[in-house]
């Protein structure tokens, strides 16, 4: 296993501790004679005197190591940027699915992680494209979810969903969540999809507040190519988001494709990390029951 010697640290501002919590990091890092490099945002964050900086863009070209410090969208930030590089999150933030480090387990943690001890998985991302009148477009990349919703109008929009070119069904809903197992128990979860294991090759596409009682989330391969066609008489023009932040704003007509990503995020845990475990603190599911005295 290789060593991990250049290890990029990326915070984002208006988490409550974080400055705190990457300062110690950073001495941590320096004490385990590790290069520690800041992207731009971050080392404006600490203002430390003769600190590595580059942008958050590059940071995948500098380090074998990258640790985000913040809530779960501080980590779907970076993932877009340093997908081919493990990736370990330090919460500061709120529920934390993906960013499992307590903050008074920093040392502890990243100790075994530098010393090989660590989980390591993939997950896959999404790409987001849009064909308007046969001219192709990429919009965005996702690790959560894409979305197709109205914007600021509180209207249902209509379109058509087709699976590997197969008609689906014509819906008038909010718009339509694709989300991969990662994002199954973000935005996906409160339209009421299912959790789903990260190791499944899946894709969950929930519909949101549709205008049919039968209208049900759906579970597809996560080869598939799942395309949602704007309806031609569509006077709302519907924005596209990928993980949660506006990436194009449609038309009446427009095709919207959404495929698996050739690359994946390398996220690594610590050892005794399960998604199940996760999904018991984050989601308050209950404990395992006290085994009576004999």
């Amino acid at each position: 296993m290789a060593e991990f010697t250049s290890i990029g640290v990326i915070g984002r501002p208006g988490h409550n501790g974080a400055v705190e919590t990457l300062q110690r990091l950073h001495t941590f890092l320096q004490s385990k004679g590790r290069t520690v490099i800041f992207d731009t945002v971050t080392a404006g964050m600490l203002e430390l005197p003769r600190v590595r900086v580059i942008p958050v863009e590059d940071v995948a070209n500098h380090c074998d190591l990258v640790i985000v410090v913040g809530g779960d969208g501080s980590l779907l930030h970076v993932a877009k940027h340093v997908y081919e590089v493990p990736v370990i999150g330090v919460n500061r933030g709120r529920l934390g699915f993906l960013t499992d480090v307590l903050p008074d387990e920093l040392e502890q943690r990243i100790g075994e992680v530098l010393d090989g001890r660590f989980i390591a998985e993939n997950r896959f991302l999404l790409n987001a494209e849009v064909v308007r009148e046969d001219r192709s477009e990429a919009v965005g990349r996702a690790l959560n979810d894409v979305v197709l919703h109205p914007g600021k109008a509180a209207q249902m929009i209509s379109f058509e969903l087709f699976i590997d070119g197969q008609f689906v069904y014509s819906q008038e809903s909010d718009g339509l969540i694709v989300a991969t197992p990662t994002g199954s128990t973000a935005y996906a979860l409160s339209a009421g999809g299912p959790i789903m294991h990260p190791r499944l090759d899946a894709l969950v596409l929930a519909p949101m507040y549709p205008h049919s009682l039968s209208s049900r989330p759906l579970v597809v391969d996560g080869n598939s190519e799942v395309r949602m066609v704007v309806g031609a008489k569509e006077e709302l023009e519907p924005q596209l988001s990928c993980d949660g932040q506006v990436r194009y704003t449609a038309r009446a007509g427009d095709q919207i494709l959404v495929r698996k990503n050739d690359c994946f995020l390398k996220l690594i845990h610590p050892l005794d990390y399960t998604s199940y475990q996760a999904c018991r603190s984050k989601l308050g599911w209950g404990s395992r029951l006290a085994k009576a005295d004999d």
